[in-house]
C-alpha cells in the first residue's frame, strides 16, 4: 500500500472515531436531560401522606 492510500485510510478512520464521539456526546446530552426533566416532574408531584395507611381485608 502506498502512502497516498495508507493516509487516505487513517484520515478516513479518524473522521470516523470523530463521528462516533460526537454521536455518542449527543445521547449523553440527551441522557442528562431527560434524567434532569424525570427529577423536575418528580418533585412536582403532590404526594398524599394518607395513602397506604390502613389496609382493609375480608375473611
Amino acid at each position: 500500500m502506498d502512502i497516498a492510500a495508507l493516509s487516505m485510510v487513517m484520515s478516513q478512520a479518524n473522521v470516523q472515531q470523530n463521528a462516533g464521539i460526537a454521536v455518542m456526546k449527543m445521547a449523553m446530552d440527551t441522557g442528562k436531560e431527560n434524567a434532569t426533566q424525570m427529577t423536575d416532574m418528580m418533585k412536582n408531584v403532590a404526594v398524599d401522606t394518607s395513602v397506604g395507611q390502613n389496609l382493609d381485608t375480608w375473611a
